[in-house]
């Protein structure tokens, strides 16, 4: 949705939700903007006005919507996000409350009759969410992220933030916190439904290992894994950090389900393994090492990962995010969702095969 169309419909939105709370004369949307990041459909905006009392109002939120023209199903279905962030609410895990969304029968109701205009799908023609703006930044790695200018004790204790709030999301049980979420995904289909992606790749070249790792990974796919929620792309990215590095909140559950919960573990450990990306991409040991983290998480959730099964943990997360980048850089190149990231991310496509097939004895 473009911004022209996005702020009336957001005007008319806050007209109804600041409804007895403030002096409807008063209210202005503002700063309507599209929000930074390489998935989802994420928006900014500000309400400023004077409540009821006087008092002035500055609220800052973040709106999700899914992308246009698609079935909510999977990673566009925006409830799944906030079945997980309201199971959050009461735990110790650092997220945002989801402050206004659509419900699930909402979607049931447009799916029987039609109607857009029913229930909460009126506002954005869509299924949403919104939650409080927070002040702060992620974990980004670049040159010009917060946390160059944080000492190494810090930036080990952002970690020990980090892998305490994902064993928090792991203990959760998903049945009751969250059912919404469904069944859990079996292991091998969770490296088969990559399958349909691996041909969108405009650089076939790029997956010549994908058979060779695939095999390798259905034939030692780990006898017991632990079940629960997992949060998909726990990553630097997704953990929004104060600006002295407290952790605020998990951000972007945009690919959580119900699984084997080391997913997330070695999907972290592959995002600091220099041995997983192309060397102009790799990480600069700014933050704790993958094997650091995988510590931290052992101490975390008091059980300490098997090595040799988290080596098939982490060589499957290489193994999607190598096809993942596959598929975004047509996403891109097509001028679907132009990101030029996916121009130096695909770097790294090979060497993630690589690293993957290594892990698995290759």
């Amino acid at each position: 949705m473009d911004l022209v169309e996005l702020k009336p419909r957001l005007e008319r939105f806050v007209a109804a939700k600041y409804e007895g709370r403030a002096d409807a004369s008063t209210l202005e949307v503002r700063d309507v903007r599209k929000m930074p990041g390489h998935a989802g459909f994420s928006y900014g905006f500000s309400v400023r006005g004077r409540g009821r009392g006087g008092e002035g109002l500055d609220d800052g939120w973040f709106l999700r919507l899914p992308p246009p023209g698609v079935r909510w199903r999977g990673t566009a279905d925006v409830l799944r996000q906030v079945a997980v962030l309201r199971a959050l609410d009461g735990t110790a895990v650092p997220h945002c409350p989801v402050r206004w969304c659509a419900e699930p029968e909402d979607v049931r109701r447009y799916e029987n009759d039609g109607d857009l205009e029913a229930g909460e799908l009126r506002w954005f023609g869509s299924p949403y969410f919104v939650v409080p703006r927070l002040e702060g930044d992620v974990a980004r790695l670049d040159d010009t992220c917060f946390t160059r200018r944080l000492g190494e004790q810090a930036r080990h204790e952002m970690a020990r933030q980090a892998l305490e709030a994902l064993a928090g999301l792991h203990a959760l049980d998903a049945a009751v916190a969250a059912p919404y979420l469904g069944e859990p995904l079996p292991q091998h289909e969770d490296v088969e439904r990559w399958d349909r992606f691996v041909d969108r790749c405009p650089e076939p070249e790029k997956m010549r290992l994908v058979p060779e790792v695939r095999r390798r990974l259905l034939a030692q796919i780990p006898a017991e894994a632990p079940v629960g929620i997992f949060h998909g792309d726990f990553q630097w990215a997704n953990l929004f950090y104060s600006l002295g590095g407290e952790l605020l909140a998990v951000i972007d559950f945009e690919l959580v389900g119900v699984g084997a919960i080391l997913n997330d573990v070695g999907w972290f450990a592959t995002f600091n393994d220099p041995e997983a990306w192309h060397p102009g991409r790799r990480p600069a040991g700014l933050m704790p090492s993958a094997e650091e983290l995988v510590r931290l998480y052992g101490e975390a959730a008091a059980v300490a990962p098997d090595p040799v099964e988290l080596h098939w943990y982490r060589a499957l997360a290489a193994y999607k995010f190598a096809i993942i980048t596959g598929l975004n850089l047509s996403l891109h190149r097509r001028g679907k969702r132009p990101d030029p990231v996916w121009e130096i991310t695909a770097l790294s496509i090979e060497p993630q095969l690589e690293r993957a097939n290594r892990l698995l004895g290759g």
